[in-house]
């Protein structure tokens, strides 16, 4: 939703620990962004009164958190059991449950406002379950499935080559509980696989499943820093691509240097809609 990165101070002279101030600053923004949108609903009360307010306005019981997960999951809402008395905090490794296989993901946001965004965005019947907090055993499979990836990039390239495919691999993934592995590839057209699937099933003794993605998606995996001199918006905080038109730049008067609008996925920038609606 929003985060506020302080890591690039390295001032010697500072007496208080850069996470100290980040972690001070995200608390306030949060309870900002809390306030502004319940004051939208009629209320306006102060950040002291917030939590009350929360409790009214939320209506699910459920305990519920953000997560992170990789592959094509990305941020999506996951539900805590009863069973699990755990205490998260944003950054915490967790193992969930979604559909009938089992992934690592990250908490990427938890409280109250967590339940807002679940009411607002309409609860899906079929939410990812979390399982457990990562422990050390978690650890040593997690560190064999990375392992698995990068052996899984070279395999890949010398196959593509051996059965003359266009491709270009741009990520892999296992599944932590390795029912499947995931390699994300872009290309001009269609590929025929079926051969590469074949002998990369034999290899790795598991389902394999290769997804053709686009360049926008392309550029949120691989991440990068824009002409802005920030990290690329896809990567830091867009959940969903919108479809950007050369009309956007020509109401905000930016038609006249469309070359400079382009991003480096060669598609048109997709901060260009962030202030179109005003």
């Amino acid at each position: 939703m929003y985060h506020i990165d302080l890591s690039f101070i390295q001032s010697k002279s500072e007496s208080t620990d850069v996470q100290t101030y980040q972690e001070k600053y995200n608390h306030s923004f949060h309870n900002i962004i809390l306030n502004q949108v319940y004051s939208e609903n009629g209320a306006s009360l102060g950040t002291e009164r917030l939590p009350i307010l929360v409790e009214v306005k939320t209506e699910l019981n459920e305990k519920v958190i953000e997560v992170y997960s990789g592959g094509h999951h990305g941020v999506h809402f996951c539900l805590i059991p009863e069973a699990v008395k755990d205490k998260f905090s944003v950054g915490d490794q967790v193992i969930i449950r979604i559909g009938d296989a089992q992934e690592i993901s990250q908490v990427f946001e938890t409280g109250e406002i967590v339940k807002y965004k679940l009411e607002k965005s309409g609860k899906p019947s079929d939410l990812p379950h979390l399982i457990r907090p990562v422990n050390q055993y978690d650890e040593e499979k997690i560190s064999r499935n990375k392992r698995d990836e990068e052996r899984a990039k070279p395999l890949f390239y010398e196959l593509i080559k051996k059965l003359k495919l266009e491709m270009k691999l741009v990520d892999v993934h296992f599944q932590f509980d390795r029912k499947k592995l995931f390699f994300f590839y872009t290309a001009d057209g269609r590929v025929d696989f079926r051969q590469l699937a074949k002998e990369l099933a034999a290899e790795f003794k598991t389902r394999i499943e290769l997804r053709q993605i686009g360049v926008r998606d392309e550029a949120k995996i691989v991440g990068g820093i824009g002409t802005c001199g920030r990290e690329y918006c896809c990567t830091s905080f867009i959940a969903n691509f919108k479809r950007i038109y050369t009309q956007f730049a020509s109401d905000q008067n930016l038609y006249s240097n469309l070359s400079k609008m382009t991003g480096p996925c060669g598609k048109l920038k997709c901060c260009l809609s962030f202030e179109i609606d005003t």
